[in-house]
C-alpha cells in the first residue's frame, strides 16, 4: 500500500543553523553582535554541539566571526563581499530575465502577478521584513521559471552579504515604491517578451546597491567592516 512520500525529519543541527542564519540575514542579530554557546543551546533547547556545528558553518560562509580569546560575532558586513555578491547577481539576473522573455511559463507568469501584488500591499504597511522575503521570491521565481533553480541556490550561498545590506536598507528607508515599481515593470516587460528593456531593467534595479552602500555605511559604520 502506498502511502505516499513522507516528509524527511530535519536534523536539530540543521534546524539551529538555518534559524540562526535567518536571524543574521534578517537583522535580528545585527553585525558584531556577540555569540554564546552556551546562551544559545540554552535559547533553542539543545546540546552545544550543534550550537558549535552551527557556529562552525556559518564562519566557513563568513557570517560569523572567531576571535581568539574575545569570543564569537556575528560578523561586520564586507563592502567588498557586497559588491562582488551584485556583480554576480547583475550577471547572472540580466542574462535570466532576457531568457524569460522568450520562455516563460504562465504558472510563473501567475506567481510574479501575486507576487508584486503582495509587494504592493508591503509598501503600504511598511512591512520591511515581508517587503524582503518578497523581493527575494519574486527573483527567486525568475530562475525556478527558466528552470536555473540550481544557480539561484549557488548564488544564495555567495550573497550573505550582499542581502543583510538589502536588508539595512529596507529597514532604514521605508520609500520602497522604487523597488516595487521596477519589479513591476520587469514583469511587464517579460509579458511583452521584451528583453532588451528587461535587461535594462534589471541592471537599474541591481545597480541601486551601489548608491544606497555607500549612504548606509556612513549611516551605520558600526556594521561595516
Amino acid at each position: 500500500m502506498d502511502f505516499g512520500t513522507r516528509p524527511q525529519p530535519v536534523s536539530t543541527r540543521e534546524l539551529v543553523y538555518s534559524q540562526l542564519r535567518e536571524q543574521i540575514l534578517k537583522l535580528e542579530l545585527p553585525p558584531g553582535t556577540s555569540l554564546s554557546e552556551n546562551e544559545t543551546s540554552l535559547l533553542f533547547k539543545v546540546s552545544r554541539t550543534p550550537v558549535r556545528e552551527s557556529f562552525l558553518r556559518l564562519a566557513q560562509e563568513g557570517l560569523v566571526q572567531v576571535l581568539p580569546q574575545r569570543g564569537t560575532f556575528v560578523s561586520l558586513i564586507d563592502t567588498a563581499l557586497v559588491e562582488e555578491g551584485r556583480f554576480m547577481r547583475e550577471q547572472l539576473e540580466s542574462a535570466i530575465i532576457v531568457l524569460a522573455c522568450s520562455q516563460f511559463p504562465e504558472q510563473a507568469l501567475a506567481q510574479l502577478d501575486w507576487n508584486i501584488e503582495q509587494q504592493r500591499l508591503c509598501v503600504q504597511k511598511k512591512d520591511d521584513k515581508s517587503m524582503f522575503e518578497l523581493d527575494e521570491a519574486f527573483h527567486r521565481i525568475l530562475f525556478d521559471g527558466c528552470s536555473k533553480s540550481n544557480i539561484w541556490a549557488v548564488m544564495q550561498q555567495m550573497n550573505a552579504h550582499l542581502n543583510r545590506s538589502r536588508m539595512l536598507r529596507l529597514v532604514d528607508d521605508h520609500n520602497w515604491e522604487l523597488l516595487y515599481e521596477q519589479h513591476r515593470d520587469m514583469a511587464a516587460a517579460i509579458k511583452a517578451q521584451d528583453g532588451s528593456t528587461a535587461k535594462q531593467l534589471m541592471k537599474e534595479h541591481l545597480n541601486l546597491n551601489i548608491v544606497e552602500q555607500a549612504l548606509l555605511k556612513e549611516k551605520y559604520p558600526n556594521f561595516y567592516k
